[in-house]
């Protein structure tokens, strides 16, 4: 139940998972009800209140707030069911954790650091481009990366269906030049794929080591780790 005199957008962001916008287009919309009425924007609740979305009450149990670090293996979908023989990373986590969402996402065979939380207003922080959050992953190349697409994809970026791509790459290696480290601040679908994709590799592997202020570490494949934000 929320505390005395909550702010209903808030509550309804951590009851949910949800942005606090995300709550205000719930409350815009009719969708939220105060007692049985349909709320208002800026509206408040007392703890007596019965809160309701889409004529569901929600539970008067008060949620804390959880942000996990998971080193996602290869082979396993960001989603809630399983997709064709790819089986849900939901399965390696406890049941305890199933309602917390991916902040982002990675594709099937990626593999790498993935956030999930039950706070919204943290997970558009971290996703949202204003906020320019650093991505960096450890790629490896069907073949060479030619010095003149190195240049290309870093000094003046590629244009895509979806706009033009610019990533940083470094070097993982001296002695080949198919082993890459790839920086971003976005996070468009597949666009480091597609960005490879558009000059003629294909990328065989691709590992996130660091989101934000976060990395891997040592950690194992599948293994998870509860962080506290301050």
């Amino acid at each position: 139940m929320p505390d005395e005199s909550s702010r209903l957008n808030k509550y309804l962001a951590l009851q949910l998972g949800i942005s606090r916008r995300e709550a205000d287009n719930l409350i815009a919309t009719g969708t939220v009800t105060i007692n049985g009425e349909p709320a208002t924007l800026g509206a408040r609740a007392t703890p007596d209140a019965t809160i309701a979305v889409a004529g569901t009450p929600l539970s008067a149990k008060e949620v804390q707030r959880r942000y996990i670090v998971f080193n996602k293996p290869v082979g396993y979908v960001c989603s809630r069911r399983k997709q064709g023989n790819s089986e849900t990373i939901y399965t390696l986590l406890p049941h305890d954790m199933h309602s917390l969402k991916p902040v982002g996402r990675l594709d099937r065979n990626s593999s790498g650091i993935l956030l999930l939380t039950n706070d919204g207003d943290f997970a558009q922080r971290m996703t949202h481009p204003s906020y320019q959050k650093t991505k960096v992953y450890q790629i490896r190349l069907d073949h060479d990366l030619e010095p003149l697409h190195q240049q290309m994809i870093s000094d003046f970026g590629i244009q895509l269906e979806d706009g033009r791509s610019q990533l940083h790459l470094s070097r993982l290696s001296d002695s080949n030049r198919s082993e890459w480290e790839v920086s971003m601040s976005e996070g468009r679908n597949r666009q480091i794929r597609r960005t490879f994709s558009a000059l003629g590799y294909n990328v065989k592997r691709l590992h996130r080591v660091q989101f934000g202020n976060y990395s891997l570490g040592d950690m194992r494949r599948g293994e998870w780790r509860e962080v506290v934000i301050h």
